[in-house]
């Protein structure tokens, strides 16, 4: 692969598998035939006369070759093939933190014999080996990266195969349909043999399209793992940026009272009561006046369409503009939230005005004083659970490119449903099934291709 090393080389590969910088702990992984052998050329025990037991730790130092100076007091641990993370020979050296001397350990693995890993290269391994599947290798980025309680709970039931068996228990399934249209084909011409329709319409139907329908509204359990994107959209000077800065209680975001002072998309984590929010100040709402401006806007309108959830912030001491009805037009069908500032001022908004906003769930705060903030946060945290729950039909948070093959495979199962309707050829039916039984299996890594790989690893940290 391009961008990732290839570990069909059979090499032995190494990394440093903490964050480096100060800490109590650091941790350079070593993983290939090699391993054992890299190590033990470093390591000098405090005990000679060790016998080197696998899924053990040896206390020692960790010597430079060349100087036969001691580096480091480590914890060295081996394990063998296939007994280890890679399902390979297996090594890691447990020293203290600090960019300095892990940094110099990794040197050394390398100069011994080891080359530095690609992004992802462990747990690719540990995939190519049949250690894990790819719904599992997945989801150890989803544990890493997890933005919630909930969302670490999700990644650790993928880790443990949750995923995996749902998706290949629909596999089976398809197979199983395959298999009575595929018989039908075999013995067309002998009376007595072929399928039944309806019955075939129903085990398709049943046992096939609902599934993946479940799985797909699943999609927006992702919120847990990737946190919620959130965007605070309105007209200029309706407030956006006064009221990020109340919800993460500091000065993120500069409040000035000149209209367009915020000019691009800022972002940063908040997290309600385990909710996790990916919160987005953007450009006000108006005619673009030049082009930094105009640049503002358009990131504003981009994150607008991608974003889970819409705080519209009205300017309620002033009538509706322009810009404020085609922001509510813009939100109609999508998951949004309403919230009327500066409640502090004389409501301005007029009859029309109330009734238009009827038509939305609103909460009335001052982003001046604080007034109505608690019911602000409590509003976002209940629309998301709400959205959450809509979606629930199991365990399961099927990432992108998840949605993306079952959408694959929904679309191959329903013409399938139609070539049985209008009788097409028992072979279309045939091709339509295995087009989605193999959408399925690239979700798991039974069916795979290179690109695939590449993209999903390359996500991945150095050492993981």
């Amino acid at each position: 692969m391009n961008g990732t090393p290839d570990p069909a080389a059979n090499d032995t590969i190494s990394a440093i598998a903490t964050p480096t910088g100060p800490g109590g702990i650091g941790i350079v992984r070593v993983s290939g035939p090699m391993a054992h052998a890299v190590v033990r050329k470093l390591f000098r025990p405090r005990n000679p006369a060790i016998l080197w037991t696998p899924q053990r730790l040896y206390y020692g130092h960790i010597i430079d070759p060349e100087t036969r100076e001691a580096l480091d007091e480590v914890l060295v641990s081996l394990m063998q093939s296939p007994h280890s993370y890679t399902c390979e020979d297996y090594a890691e050296i447990n020293s203290h933190g600090g960019r300095v001397v892990l940094s110099k350990i990794l040197q050394l693995t390398v100069d011994a014999g080891a080359r530095l890993a690609g992004p992802g290269e462990f747990t690719l391994r540990a995939y190519l080996n049949g250690r894990i599947d790819l719904t599992q290798a997945e989801a150890v980025m989803d544990l890493i990266q997890s933005r919630s309680e909930q969302g670490l709970l999700m990644a650790s039931r993928q880790i443990q195969g949750g995923l995996r068996k749902e998706i290949a228990s629909l596999r089976e399934t398809a197979v199983a349909v395959l298999a009575r249209v595929e018989t039908a084909i075999d013995f067309m011409d002998e009376e007595g043999v072929g399928f039944d329709s309806s019955e075939l319409l129903e085990a398709i139907l049943d046992g096939l399209k609902r599934p993946i329908e479940g799985f797909l509204a699943a999609h927006r359990r992702r919120v847990w793992v990737e946190g919620v994107g959130t965007v605070l959209a309105g007209r200029v000077n309706a407030g956006k940026s006064s009221l990020l800065n109340r919800l993460i209680d500091e000065e993120r975001a500069i409040v000035t009272s000149s209209p367009g002072t915020t000019r691009d998309v800022i972002e940063t984590l908040l997290n309600l009561d385990g909710v996790p929010l990916r919160l987005m100040d953007t450009a006000g709402f108006r005619r673009a006046r030049n082009a930094a401006e105009r640049i503002g806007l358009e990131h504003s309108r981009r994150e607008l369409e991608e974003a889970d959830l819409i705080l519209v912030v009205i300017d309620q001491s002033r009538a509706l503009t322009t810009e404020d009805l085609e922001l509510l037009d813009r939100c109609k069908g999508r998951e949004h939230l309403v919230i009327r500032n500066k409640i502090d001022l004389p409501p301005r908004i007029g009859r029309a005005g109330e009734e238009l906003l009827a038509a939305s769930t609103s909460v009335r705060v001052s982003a001046l004083t604080g007034e109505g903030m608690e019911g602000l946060r409590t509003a976002i945290k209940n629309t998301v659970l709400s959205a959450e729950n809509r979606g629930a039909c199991s365990d399961i948070a099927p990432n992108l490119r998840h949605k993306q093959a079952l959408e694959t495979a929904a679309a191959a199962f329903d013409r399938a449903l139609e070539g049985i309707r209008s009788e097409n050829p028992p072979e279309i039916v045939a091709f339509e099934l295995q087009t989605g039984i193999d959408a399925l299996g690239g979700i798991i890594g039974e069916v795979s291709h290179e690109a695939v790989l590449e993209e999903i690893f390359s996500r991945f940290c150095i050492g993981k």
